[in-house]
């Protein structure tokens, strides 16, 4: 049996003493973790902010956008357009911020600060178009999102217009300022996206449910022709359209957009509108054909076999 040599011992020793420090640490700056999480969380559940959601939502739902309202949401691009404009005025800004600390950056600094006061209206947009079609907890943290970024670009017109009256120094105040107001608003956007799932894809996790071969739904009889049936193949509710005795449409029943029931929703045209929100997805292939949507259902594979069976499958499941 070989001992550890002294130094080894050593080595673990203080590596130990590392990891008990870390811990520590952890633990004591946990209570304020927690406490800065939940803040974020009930911000969700503060209904007094309905008072605003509500009108707010009746205007930008009554904005005549026609077909662009498709195009602020994303769906050509098959996610939400929004977090992509928001780059060109945060990187604006954040360029602006680098230039006013050294010298000689004047004149480039004002540019960028106007130029992400513009270019931050397409992004506050398709923001508001977003926003709109969430639901109620989502909207009340996005209020307060949308709130902290008007109160940026603000700052940053008048920052703009301090440095054009030659006031510079005003200027930077208003400019970190406004920088510092767009990041609790940017702090707020991954909060809305990755903590409350805004924008995000339903409907992704459907195929990892799911086992690849063939499997039965029933027989042609238990599927009325023209009528949306809500069926469960394991964990995944499926949308069953059946359109002739050998033409039956197989989709997931919950909505990419926000897990709306499909089942539950108008067939018109080939197609199926959400209930919720009003997406609107092709019954043959599950393309979204209108949004808020941006990505499609999953569609499945049919077939009925000779005793009557409906059997179906999804191509990329397992």
């Amino acid at each position: 049996m070989r001992l550890p040599s002294a130094g080894s011992t050593k080595f673990a020793s203080d590596v130990r003493d590392e990891v008990r420090d870390e811990v520590r640490s952890a633990v004591g700056e946990r209570p304020a973790e927690a406490a800065f999480l939940k803040f974020l969380d009930s911000m969700g559940g503060m209904e007094g902010l309905d008072r605003a959601v509500g009108p707010v939502r009746r205007l930008v739902r009554a904005l005549p956008l026609g077909r662009g309202r498709d195009v602020l949401h994303g769906r050509q691009l098959g996610h939400p357009l929004h977090p992509l404009l928001v780059q060109l005025p945060m990187g604006a800004w954040l360029s602006a911020a680098a230039l006013d600390l050294v010298p000689g950056g004047r004149r480039g600094a004002r540019f960028l600060v106007g130029l992400g006061v513009v270019s931050a209206v397409p992004a506050a947009l398709a923001g508001w178009v977003d926003w709109a079609e969430q639901h109620e907890q989502q909207m009340r943290v996005g209020l307060v999102h949308a709130a902290s970024n008007a109160v940026a670009i603000g700052l940053y017109a008048g920052s703009w217009t301090a440095r054009g009256r030659g006031r510079r120094g005003w200027g930077r105040v208003l400019g970190f300022a406004g920088l510092g107001a767009a990041s609790v608003g940017g702090m707020l956007g991954g909060h809305l996206a990755y903590r409350q799932a805004a924008g995000a894809n339903k409907s992704e996790p459907v195929p990892h449910l799911l086992d690849p071969e063939w499997q039965s739904l029933g027989t042609v009889g238990e599927f009325p022709v023209g009528e949306a049936v809500r069926r469960e193949l394991g964990e995944v509710p499926l949308l069953v359209v059946r359109q002739s005795d050998t033409e039956i449409h197989v989709l997931a029943d919950r909505c990419s957009h926000f897990s709306g029931p499909l089942s539950e929703g108008k067939l018109a045209d080939g197609c199926v509108e959400c209930p919720w929100h009003g997406s609107v997805f092709r019954l043959s292939d599950g393309w979204n054909v209108r949004g808020p949507a941006t990505a499609p259902q999953p569609a499945f594979q049919t077939r009925v076999d000779g005793d009557g069976t409906v059997r179906v499958r999804l191509p990329g499941a397992g």
